[in-house]
């Protein structure tokens, strides 16, 4: 029986060690993924369902992610239409579908990364090639009456963007290099960048900034005229206030004058004496404004009022 119980003892321990390095029998399949069973390199099923599976000791696992994957297309410098060069940034999305076909093609994601990311950069090449700047970024400089710049998305004959269209056009052309052949499903090609390269960078620059002055120095010539504009017509509506007040002034002067003679007229029609007494003082007044001395007479008017009817008895 201790024999018994050691021999039994031996082959737990075996069995652990076995399934703790991969040799076991039992193992597991998670939601998120694919099983590729092989023994000596040889493929003898997939599993594509979850749960706990067994297995013999001389075959092993390869496991592969079900779920949505992403291959980051390495930057590469493309020249479009008019040979000027774009340093295009792309990514590809795909989806394991049949793994037998994705290990005996591709082997691993890295493998499946160049492999499939070569093909996305040699599509998105040639539809770079037949087309122009405006229609690979997608956008078309538009300039408004205030010289305001802006980019509305430019749109091809049915409607849709530039862009999106040639990115349609470079997905189906990789579902059709790449879907049938590596056992996958090619779900999205997309350009994340388009720039210049950075050897043009700075003649890009300076053509912005040359834009920019031109554009600031169009402004500035507009305000001025439009300043000069509104100060002509304030300067002409100072000009009518101005000339209405002092029409608005002359007249009332004029009425003021008008009411001061027929006060003064009606306060002389009640003193003759003191109307012949104004007259002769206005008449002495023109007479002594060159500081003339005048010797009254005693049987003038101006002699008998100024005396007035306190005289003193002789």
């Amino acid at each position: 029986m201790k024999i018994l119980g050691s021999i039994l003892g031996l082959l737990l321990v075996v069995l652990v060690f076995a399934q703790l390095s991969g040799f076991g029998f039992v193992y597991t399949v998670d939601e998120t993924e694919y099983v590729v069973v092989t023994q000596f390199g040889l493929i003898q099923r997939q599993i594509t369902t979850p749960g706990m599976k067994f297995k013999s000791p001389i075959e092993t696992v390869v496991r592969f992610d079900k779920r949505l994957l992403r291959i980051d297309v390495p930057t590469d410098s493309m020249p479009d239409k008019d040979s000027q060069f774009l340093e295009i940034d792309a990514y590809v999305r795909y989806r394991i579908t049949n793994p037998r076909m994705f290990l005996e093609n591709l082997r691993d994601e890295i493998t499946a990364a160049d492999r499939i990311g070569a093909i996305a950069r040699g599509a998105i090449r040639e539809e770079v090639g037949h087309r122009e700047q405006k229609e690979i970024i997608g956008g078309d400089p538009m300039t408004l009456e205030d010289g305001t710049i802006i980019v509305e998305s430019k749109l091809t004959v049915d409607g849709i963007p530039t862009r999106q269209g040639m990115m349609d056009r470079v997905l189906e052309r990789v579902r059709g290099d790449a879907e049938a052949a590596f056992g996958i499903e090619i779900r999205d090609v997309r350009i994340k960048r388009a720039d210049f390269p950075n050897a043009i960078e700075p003649s890009v620059l300076e053509r912005m900034r040359t834009e920019r002055a031109v554009q600031a120095q169009r402004l500035r010539a507009e305000g001025e005229s439009e300043y000069l504009t509104i100060t002509a017509d304030v300067d002409k509506d100072v000009r009518i206030i101005n000339a209405e007040a002092e029409k608005q002034a002359n007249v009332l002067m004029g009425e003021g004058e008008a009411s001061a003679i027929k006060i003064l007229a009606a306060a002389l029609e009640q003193d003759m004496e003191f109307f012949a007494f104004r007259r002769s003082l206005e008449s002495y007044s023109n007479f002594l404004k060159d500081d003339t001395t005048v010797i009254l007479s005693s049987d003038s008017d101006l002699f008998r009022y100024l005396e007035g009817p306190n005289k003193s008895p002789e």
